[in-house]
């Protein structure tokens, strides 16, 4: 409306600027009008919802919601805005209805969307069973309230999939055993060593257990992949990179020397970024630019501080077979639960939306190397199963996921979750192991966001304990496996859809909870 007189109305007044959400005073209603409006917005809406089943996990919606509510929602936020709509040539709450319905409408009519979907998602929640594992894929730019007619809208929603409980009670699992004794801490304290161990050239013939540094080139035919500059890398039977592996690269590079060039092949993993190459050999060239040896240091007095402030070998010795028998409990757990997953997905025939298991494969694979962390493993066994997890990422992703709605399933129906005190323990376990303090650690996840990775981490161990109360358990020998895998962080066939992680951090704990085993470097 123009700043002109009107006869009509009861005269001119200095004009207002339009009312804006920002800076609109609030409504005064008394208690009785409170109270309608709010018994009003409790109010059930008229919804006609038609779900449609398009897989395990995935449902298409379609909602309409009734003319008569579209105008009851726009009536009670007309009633609102009455009393404070500013209209110049009017005063605060005299102009006509009609002209502010006008004036204000499209503001309104956003607010009555917004306030329609909320509300309307709301009740379907409350009336359907849906178990929505994502927020509803919704395009709200393109929603808009008609002038006339009914409301419709539609999105797609991620739903925890339908299935009979399994029956969990009474599993026959096998428990590896171990008395941990002098040899095992042996080899451990000779790991330990070799972190703090110093590479030195070596002129010979490479050996399985040297060191090359190379110029590592990834080709396909004759056309460059990728490179990486000096990577010092040592000779093991298995190269494990991102998106691959090599096998037999003790063999391959067996005998080498600086200035050699060994060239092999390698299998590109079905789940690579670069989705061209998914399942391609390839070819690996390594340019050897130099051989070394790790020379270990002498176990003193300055060297026990560092390790962990001790003062005799005797208390390092102690706190490595403490460490030990961890693990022991860490293999023991996973293998119970391999095999706790394996007989409750036996069933699970469902399948997951690949979008979905994408999605999905960060949480997993940070799930996966927070147990490692809290187990205290060392960066590069973390890192081999980091490789491991990325090259097999849906396969794994899908087998964690089936797992999870099984678990969670289990904890809802007996009414398990995470306290306090649960995110305490856990976060003071990781922090002992990487010799930071809890209130880091705490800090760095939940920059990360990764709480709620903690939270299923933390009821999901829950639920499994429960699982091994009900078991029967038959005790089979366990040998502490040779780590007979190098893991570099590279990828052989560039850049695509990676896993997207808070990555574990440069270091990682030894006994006695400060800054342990680093990766075999200068």
């Amino acid at each position: 409306m123009a700043e002109n007189e009107n006869p009509e109305l009861d005269g001119p007044t200095k004009a207002d600027p339009p009312l804006s959400d920002a800076d609109a005073p609030q409504v005064a209603v008394d208690d009785s009008e409170a109270h309608e409006e709010e018994a009003e917005s409790r109010q059930k809406l008229q919804l006609d919802v038609d779900i449609e089943n398009r897989g395990a996990c995935e449902r298409h919606v379609t909602v309409t919601i009734a003319r008569e509510d579209v105008e009851r929602y726009f009536d009670s936020e007309f009633s609102e805005l009455m009393p404070k709509a500013q209209v110049p040539g009017f005063r605060p709450g005299r102009a006509p209805r009609k002209l502010i319905e006008a004036r204000f409408r499209k503001d309104v009519a956003d607010r009555v969307k917004m306030n329609l979907l909320m509300d309307s998602l709301e009740q379907i929640h409350e009336e359907h069973d849906l178990s929505a594992i994502s927020e509803p894929d919704l395009d709200l730019e393109a929603l808009e309230v008609p002038e006339t007619g009914p409301l419709t809208f539609e999105f797609d929603l991620e739903v925890r999939p339908e299935f009979d409980l399994p029956d969990w009670k009474g599993m026959r699992l096998e428990k590896p055993v171990r008395q941990i004794d002098q040899a095992d801490v042996d080899r451990y304290l000779e790991r330990m060593l070799a972190s703090r161990g110093r590479l030195v050239p070596y002129d010979g013939p490479a050996e399985p257990g040297d060191y090359v540094t190379c110029n590592l080139t990834f080709k396909d035919d004759d056309r460059v992949l990728s490179q990486a500059h000096e990577e010092v890398i040592r000779i093991r039977p298995v190269l494990s990179f991102r998106d691959g592996r090599i096998e037999q690269f003790d063999q391959l590079m067996q005998g080498a020397t600086a200035g050699e060039v060994r060239t092999s092949t390698a299998i590109i993993s079905a789940d690579a970024p670069n989705e061209l190459l998914r399942g391609q050999v390839v070819t690996a060239e390594f340019e050897v630019l130099e051989v070394k040896r790790l020379e270990l240091p002498e176990l003193n007095a300055d060297l026990l501080e560092e390790l962990g402030g001790f003062e005799l070998e005797a208390d390092l010795r102690d706190a490595i077979k403490e460490q030990l028998e961890q693990q022991l409990q860490y293999e023991q757990r996973r293998r119970a639960r391999e095999q706790i997953t394996r007989q409750l997905t036996v069933s699970a025939t469902w399948e997951l939306p690949p979008e979905m298991l994408k999605r999905q494969a960060g949480r997993e694979l940070d799930r996966e190397l927070m147990e490692l962390q809290s187990a205290g493993f060392g960066e590069a066994d973390i890192r081999a199963r980091e490789n491991e997890i990325r090259q097999n990422a849906m396969a794994e992703t899908a087998r964690a996921m089936k797992e999870h709605f099984i678990l969670e399933r289990i904890a809802e129906v007996d009414q398990i979750d995470a306290g306090d005190a649960d995110y305490d323990r856990e976060i003071a376990m990781i922090a002992a192991n990487r010799g930071e303090s809890p209130r880091r650690v705490r800090a760095r996840l939940e920059k990360a966001g990764s709480m709620d990775v903690l939270r299923n981490q933390i009821i999901e161990r829950k639920v499994i304990d429960q699982i091994l109360e009900h078991a029967e358990f038959v005790e089979v020998p366990f040998e502490f496996e040779e780590n007979l895998v190098e893991a570099i962080d590279e990828s052989a066939g560039g850049h695509g859809f990676e896993i997207p992680h808070a990555k574990p951090g440069a270091e990682s704990a030894a006994p006695g909870g400060r800054p342990g085993e680093r990766p075999y470097r200068e």
